[in-house]
């Protein structure tokens, strides 16, 4: 029997659905301009994100957003960045001054507007995209009958130490919030504690399922014995 939902739901052409909302105190009305393209370039809104808690250099921000811990929210090549910051300061979203340091070159650092406080805040209420997963290793298991079962033991092995490896950092960064030293001091507020326990979460179920299936997989493999081709018959 269908169910009748008695409540708004969220479609891809309503933005968002709840009670009104109040802009912070700081943030001023902006031009249709300035929120349309903040919502639309996500490595914009990702740059935005990192600066509304902190400034930082161009480097800091590429670090963070290529191999911090920005990486897991939206991905960002590494050309993709600079142009972003190049942009968000045409558009008036940031700001960026020169610091000079002592025994080493001179960086470029970047601050944010009230103008893009609010950018990135009405991208938030924009409608949400759909989680982005890419796996080597889901191409691998798919495959595994063609391969033989050693192989398939071995590789199972290193994703299983790969996400022990993930899942010791992000117990290393849950330490680091709740005894407030985190590496970035400016941004510890306790949602950071949530998401990073919902990474680890994720990872755990992705390591049990692993350890409690992986031999179903290897099973699937061609025995050792028996030898196999290096491609496929076609």
């Amino acid at each position: 029997m269908a169910l009748r939902h008695s409540f708004p739901l969220r479609s891809a052409r309503r933005s968002y659905i709840g009670p009104p909302y109040s802009r912070p105190a700081y943030a001023a009305p902006l031009s249709r301009r300035f929120v349309c393209k903040a919502i639309a370039m996500n490595v914009r809104t990702l740059c935005l994100s990192i600066l509304y808690t902190q400034d930082a250099s161009g480097y800091e921000i590429r670090k963070m957003c290529t191999e911090g811990e920005c990486s897991y929210f939206v991905e960002a090549s590494f050309g993709s960045i600079y142009p972003a910051l190049a942009r968000l300061e045409d558009d008036g979203l940031v700001t960026s001054s020169i610091a000079h340091q002592k025994g080493k070159p001179s960086k470029k650092v970047y601050s944010i507007t009230d103008a893009g406080r609010t950018a990135f805040v009405d991208a938030l209420f924009e409608p949400l995209g759909e989680d982005v997963y890419r796996s080597p290793f889901l191409l691998f298991a798919r495959f595994a009958h063609l391969l033989p079962a050693s192989l398939v033991r071995a590789r199972i092995e290193e994703r299983l130490a790969e996400i022990a490896g993930n899942i010791a950092e992000l117990r290393k960064v849950e330490k680091e919030l709740e005894s407030g030293t985190d590496r970035l001091p400016a941004s510890g507020h306790t949602n950071d504690a949530w998401v990073v326990r919902y990474g680890i979460v994720v990872l755990e179920l992705a390591q049990n399922y692993l350890r409690d299936h992986m031999s179903d997989l290897i099973a699937s493999a061609v025995p050792d014995n028996q030898g196999h081709t290096s491609q496929a018959a076609e």
